[in-house]
This record gives C-alpha cells, structure tokens and sequence, in this order.
C-alpha cells in the first residue's frame, strides 16, 4: 500500500533546512497498515466481494468506477442498520438530482447511539477547565429525554429546531434529540451576530430555539440575553424557546412564547425512540459564507451523512472505538457536524468550548495531552498561528497522539515543517479539503500512505475529484478547477427556499452542465496526491499566469515581520488591474520601505516578476468570514465598483471593525449609510 515510499527520504527535523515540497515526511510502518480500518476493509472487499485492490489508488479507482457496488458495500462493511431495503442504490440522470437508497429508511441518531453503553461518548471540557463526561448510555438518556420534551412542545417530522448554542454536551444531545424525531437541525455560535443568525434561521422557520442567553470566551462572560431576545423576536414560527444556561444573569429572557429550561426536559427517564425515516430525510441544514447575500441553505440527509461520515472517519480516518476525537470548532462550522460523527464509529468525542488561545495558545496541545486525544484536528490558521508564537508542544505529553488533521484553507509547506520539527515526529499529518456544501473532505488523508510537505495525501473513496481546464479536459501534474465528475450521497439535497432548483444549479452546475465545479484550484499527481491552491474565483492572473492565493500567501507570510495578509487582483477579463497586498505587522510596527523591499524581493524571486504587487498597504486585521477564511472575493468586488453594502455583509464576519482600515488602505470611500 505504500508503493510511493521509497521515492524519497524521509526529511530530519534536526535539520536547518526545510523539506522540499513533496518531500517524505512520515511514512506507516508495516504493522499500522496492517491494524487500519482500510487495510481491514480491502479484506473484506476480497473475501465477500472477489474485489481485490492491490494499493489504495486500484481502491480509489474502484470505488469511483463502480459507485453502486461501493455504496452499497458501505452498508455491509459497517452494518448500517435499513429498516426497509433499497430498491436501488444510485439512481439514473446527472447532477443534480440523483436519488440515492430509494425505499431504505434509518436513522443517523441510532447509528449514532448503538455502542456499548458503558464506553464514553462525549468529553467536554471548557477554557476554564471545567469537565463533563457521558456515557454511551448516559448520553442515550439525556436524548430520550430531550426528545421526549420537544415532541411534548409540538415538534414532529420536518419541522425544524435552531440552536444558539456554544460547542457543549446540550449542543449534541439537542441535535441528536431533533435527528430521532426526524426533525431538521441547524445551529448558529452565540457569538454569531442577530443579523447572521436570522438571517439564517429566519429561512427556514424553526419551531424551537434551543439558546443560551450567555457564554464564555478568552475569560470573559459575553451576556446574550438581549441578542436572544431579538432573535426569538424575529422568528415568528416558534412554539418556544428552550434555555439551557445553567443560570439567567437577569431571569428569565423577554421572549414571545413560551420559555422551557433545559433541566425541565431531563426529568424523567422515558425509553428512547427512534423513527426510522426515509434514506434522504433532511437531517440538518448548514449555510454557506453569506458574504455577499443571504446565506445558501444547504439541506442533507440522513443516509448520505452516515455513510459519508463513516467512510471519511473510520477508513480514512482511522477513527474507531479506541479513540479520541477532537476537532476544534464552534456549532457554525461544518466541522462541528464532522466531529459530532464521531459517535457513528463509537469514538469518543471530545469538545471544546472556549478560546483556542487562552490563556495563550498552548490551551489545545494541553488539552490534548491532559485528554490523551489520538486524533486532533485543527484549521490551517492555527497551525501558522503556533508556528509564528514559537510554540513547542513536544514539551506536552502527545504520546497518545496519531493523528493532526488540518483543514479550512490550504497547508502551506511551513505548516507541515512546523508539525514535524515542534510536535511530533510519527504522527500523520493529514491536510484534507472540502466543504460545507457536502460537509465532508473528498481530498484529504490515507492512514496508509505517505505524507508528503505541502500535498494532500489523495482523493477519499467514492470520490471523482478530477482538475478540468475551462474546455472540460482532465489535467494531471497541473493546476485547474476541481470538479466532481460523479455523485456523492452527501450533496446537498436541495437548498431551502429553492423550489425549482435554480439556485442549486448556478452554485456547482452552470460552467460545466452535469458536473460539479467546487470553486478551489487543484493539481492532482500521478501518484495521486495532490495541492490545492485557494478559491479560483480569486486567482491572481498576472500576464496570463494565473496562480492561486496560498501560494502568495506562503511566501509572503514566510516573512518574520507579517503577521497576516490578504492579496486583491483587480484585473477583470481583457483588462490587467492592480494587484494589492495588505499585511498585518506586530502591534506597534510600521511598513517601511524596507520591509517593502524585503517582500518585493521575495516575491520575485520565489513566485516570479509579474507577481510583485502594485501596492503594498498596512491594515490593522485582515477581515475573515465566520468560518476564518479571508474576505478576498467580496474585496475585489469592492474594488470593481460594488457599493460596500452589495458586496459584503458586515453580519457574516468575525471582525467587521477591521473593514474600516481595509477600505482606507484600498483608497475605498464607503457610500454614507
């Protein structure tokens, strides 16, 4: 299975030098190979299918070729329990619209809960230490419970519950409570604005808003009681409003309607029951960005995240029974999704809810050796935050650790030098990419094969990730758009809201019919690892080079003197504009010509000419998404001409005040409100 390994040595973090991108940085040994899930998973393949694959790209191109079979063997191999067969497994006609399982029924909560009772499912833990452990069993309770409480409220099949609720035990016991029901879950961080989250919730009309009125971050109690009295305001579905705050600083919040506390529900101890519901039931519906309009209203379902999920975690993940899984998020992110699946291999579950950076940025490496997490994931932010703080975690007990996982935007060369030299050495590093839009990674990581400085291990099963150029011609060894050339079962449903489908079709279908373009840059190798290269709606075309930004953002925050960055091109087809560069320095530090020279000369040197900027500004924060990711599109928007407001949704931001030195800095006049 490791038939790339001996391409290359393995890269020594006792030297000077970095690796080289591609170079080897770990291998598995025989014996983990020979203990994977996926390892496991090929036997049985051979002995109850008369399939067998010699290396993970035979499986990769056996699971892409033969979807019906794959899928199907998705269900035997993990024992998903059907209450009715399907009629088929994957329906005829393109994308959109391909069915899949018809006539099969589950459900994702009893999935969910079908582990041995006295195993621990969840583990949360807070910034200020607090902790909170459950039982598979403990944890069966509570839903059965909670569940028993929201039907009691008027909640049945469909209806949809909304959760402002920070990343704890209610969090997952209420969308597992909803998921048995079969009502529709969607969940938005406290910290969430009110304009993000009805934005949000107002589409789809949620019956309960499960809420806290407060939460915690960085050491410091944020007091939500008004905002939820707006929110609760501004959804006139509801029928009530659970509370789980443990205390209400000022009683009982103003709301319309009813308000149940939390601890109303957990009385009694009625017996859990689950509904079966039908292969494609909606199970809960997450939101793109929404930087630029409302945010899309993405709607899965239950069948499709099951199986997924269990692929992603258990075969590429390696995820299983004895481990601990922690991925840090909030209930906004699809990453919480991800990690809450957890309980489909019967994994313990570890949550966080807190700061990642307090006291300092130390907290999750000593949350993951105080834990003993063997798989812990983080965004690629964080990992570049560590390494330019000087953080050496080898100094914390990892001994447990296998698994770092890295996701939200690509992983540059110095994020893989990092992890090797100052975490830890046998670790499997896995950069992977996706999206919410499947709340999955269809690139990502094979605890089988190699990891390689700056690539992504390879595509996921069932997975037909190709680069296409603009005349739909797959490319091997260069750059182009990513595409998935054949259907996945955890593609969206349907956006909410849209009737006939034209939203969904211009998001993912208008540029090549049938065949979804994802929106990313993407190089896959012969070997089949492969690189992405940020948004292509966002590339930097310089004299008809066109380069994604992660390349530019390597190199730029390479430099010892920049903290962050976000680089602008202007140019629209037939016309070459300015290419601009914002950065962000150390508090206190000023751009000077020699630091503009020193990022000059880099840039000429290590990308090429073309690629050194028009101009070079200061800001005070580089404005992200509530998902961390950059505001680059809507930002060449503005420069286009688009008033401020049309272009971006102050709402949708972690740090709308950082807007004010971006536009001074873009030589912008925002219009008067």
């Amino acid at each position: 299975m490791t038939e790339a390994a001996g391409r290359a040595a393995l890269w020594e973090p006792s030297s000077l030098l970095g690796p080289e991108p591609g170079q080897l940085l770990w291998q598995p040994t025989a014996e983990q190979c020979a203990e994977s899930r996926i390892r496991h998973y090929m036997a049985w393949l051979t002995a109850y299918r008369g399939v067998s694959p010699r290396t993970y790209d035979e499986l990769w191109r056996w699971s892409t070729q033969n979807l019906p079979e794959f899928w199907r063997s998705m269900v035997d191999y993990f024992e998903v329990q059907l209450h009715q067969p399907a009629r088929s497994i994957v329906g005829k006609g393109e994308m959109p619209g391909v069915h899949w399982f018809e006539g099969a029924t589950l459900n994702y909560a009893e999935r969910a809960l079908s582990h041995p009772p006295e195993h621990i499912a969840l583990l949360a833990r807070r910034e200020d230490g607090t902790r909170e452990q459950l039982t598979y069993a403990e944890l069966s309770q509570r839903v059965a419970s909670v569940a028993q409480g929201f039907a009691n409220l008027g909640v049945t099949v469909g209806d949809r519950i909304a959760g402002y609720l920070p990343n704890d035990v209610q969090a997952v016991v209420a969308f597992l409570a909803c998921a048995s029901l079969g009502a529709i879950w969607s969940s938005c961080p406290p910290e969430f604005g009110v304009e993000s989250v009805l934005d949000r919730f107002q589409q789809i009309e949620p019956k309960l808003l499960v809420a806290v009125t407060g939460y915690r971050y960085g050491g410091k109690y944020f007091d939500r009681a008004q905002a939820l009295q707006r929110i609760a305001s501004g959804l006139p579905s509801l029928l009530a409003t659970v509370i789980t705050s443990e205390a209400m600083p000022a009683g009982e919040p103003a709301v319309p309607g009813p308000v149940v506390s939390w601890a109303s529900l957990l009385k009694g101890e009625p017996s859990l029951q689950i509904r079966p519901m039908p292969f494609e039931h909606p199970l809960w519906i997450l939101y793109s960005s929404g930087t630029t309009g409302l945010p899309k209203a993405l709607v899965q379902g239950h069948g499709g995240i099951v199986l997924e999920h269990l692929k992603m975690l258990a075969l590429h993940g390696d995820i299983g029974a004895n481990s601990r899984f922690f991925w840090f998020s909030t209930t906004g992110w699809m990453m919480w999704n991800y990690l809450v699946s957890g309980l489909l291999v019967g994994a313990t579950v570890v949550l966080y809810d807190g700061s990642p950076a307090h006291p300092d940025l130390n907290a999750l490496w000593q949350l993951a050796a105080e834990e003993k997490i063997t798989h812990f994931g983080v965004s690629a932010a964080f990992i570049l935050a560590c390494r330019k703080g000087g953080l050496e975690p080898q100094k914390f007990d990892l001994s447990q650790l296998q698994n770092i996982g890295s996701t939200g935007s690509p992983l540059p060369l110095e994020g893989f030098e990092w992890v090797y030299r100052n975490v830890k050495r046998d670790v499997l590093l896995g950069s992977i990419s996706g999206g919410t839009d499947l709340c999955t990674a269809f690139v990502g990581q094979c605890p089988v094969l190699p990891v390689r400085a700056g690539e992504l291990q390879c595509r996921s099963l069932g997975a037909a990730v190709e680069a296409w150029n603009d005349r739909a011609q797959a490319l091997v060894g260069e750059v182009g758009e990513l595409v998935i050339t054949k259907p996945m079962p955890s593609m969206p449903l349907y956006f909410w809201g849209d009737p006939n489908g034209q939203r969904y079709q211009q998001s993912y279908f208008e540029m090549f019919p049938g065949v979804w373009r994802h929106g990313d840059w993407i190089r896959i190798d012969p070997s089949g690892s492969c690189v992405i290269y940020g948004r292509s709606d966002s590339t930097l075309n310089r004299g008809g080079v066109r380069m994604g930004t992660s390349e530019f953002y390597r190199v730029v925050e390479g430099i010892d003197e920049i903290v962050d960055s976000v680089v602008i091109d202007s140019s629209e087809l037939g016309h070459e504009g300015k290419l601009w560069l914002l950065v962000v320095l150390p508090q206190g530090q000023h751009l000077d010509a020699n630091l503009k020279g020193k990022i000059v000369k880099e840039l000429r040197n290590r990308i090429s000419p073309r690629h050194v900027p028009d101009e070079i500004r200061q800001i005070e924060q580089v404005p992200r998404t509530l998902s961390g990711k950059k505001l680059e599109v809507p930002l060449k928007r503005v420069l286009a001409g688009v008033p401020l407001e049309k272009a971006v949704n102050p709402g949708t931001l972690q740090n709308p005040q950082a807007l004010r030195s971006v536009l001074a800095a873009l030589d912008v006049t925002p219009d008067p409100p």
